[in-house]
């Protein structure tokens, strides 16, 4: 039987990617993103195979609750659903019409996660078998200048995602969570700055694959950029503040 996928922010990006790499495969896919226009065309892009969009927003609990019911009804219950909906942008707290920004994004790339995969939790728990994947950044390593409310809402979806593994311990569900690096996408399209070991979205999605079909539960891409993650971590807070102070950042806005 061909596998049955739901993948959130698949209008683009690396979500569409992945689209576009399971679809290859014969899967069958439930695609979630706000832009109906983008959804359409992707779906028109996509060999021939079954798709289903829903353009709806994943802070939306509701709208989501309703679009899983729907494609459990039509499909059964699906095998890998991947958590890939993220916003990033540039923030300072100094300013306060950057709160609303912060809630945004904390919004999406946090609870986001949450509501994608609570309606299928006690599904996949009593058929013993499914992936939740959900898709946080390197970034969540340390906090970045500029990129506060990114770095602290990927960091958070770290945490959830670990806790959630814990929680499905021996239910056959695995919870995979993946910290890709830079990815060549409309969100990294404005970053001012360098950006080491960028990788386009078609690897990456190759790589997110790779990892899901062997249930890794924690994985950093590419494994130069877990390197790089790990020498972070290990640097004292004096040195990584000095060194990070002057960093570019990315713009507000």
């Amino acid at each position: 039987m061909p596998l049955k996928i739901i993948i959130t922010g698949a209008s683009s990006g690396l979500g569409k990617a992945l689209a576009k790499h399971y679809a290859s495969l014969g899967a069958i896919l439930g695609l979630i993103a706000r832009n109906k226009t983008s959804l359409e065309s992707l779906v028109n892009e996509l060999p021939d195979t079954v798709s289903v969009f829903y353009a709806i927003d994943v802070r939306d609990a509701e709208s989501m609750q309703s679009a899983a019911s729907d494609f459990i009804q039509r499909y059964g219950c699906p095998d890998i659903v991947i958590g890939n909906a993220g916003i990033s942008q540039g923030t300072l707290t100094e300013y306060a019409e950057d709160s609303k920004i912060f809630e945004s994004i904390l919004a999406t790339n946090v609870t986001g996660i949450v509501n994608t995969f609570q309606p299928f939790v006690a599904v996949m728990r009593t058929q013993g078998k499914g992936n939740l994947v959900g898709i946080s950044s390197v970034a969540s390593c340390r906090g970045l200048p500029g990129g506060s409310a990114y770095s602290a809402s990927k960091a958070a979806a770290n945490s959830y995602l670990e806790s959630l593994r814990v929680e499905m311990f021996r239910s056959g569900v695995s919870v995979i969570t993946i910290c890709p690096g830079y990815i060549i996408t409309p969100m990294t399209a404005n970053n001012p700055f360098q950006m080491p070991f960028i990788m386009t979205a078609e690897t990456a999605a190759k790589k997110i694959v790779h990892i899901i079909n062997h249930k890794k539960i924690f994985s950093v891409i590419p494994w130069q950029m877990g390197i790089v993650a790990r020498i972070l971590r290990l640097l004292p807070n004096f040195v990584y503040d000095r060194l990070f102070s002057i960093m570019p950042r990315k713009p507000r806005g």
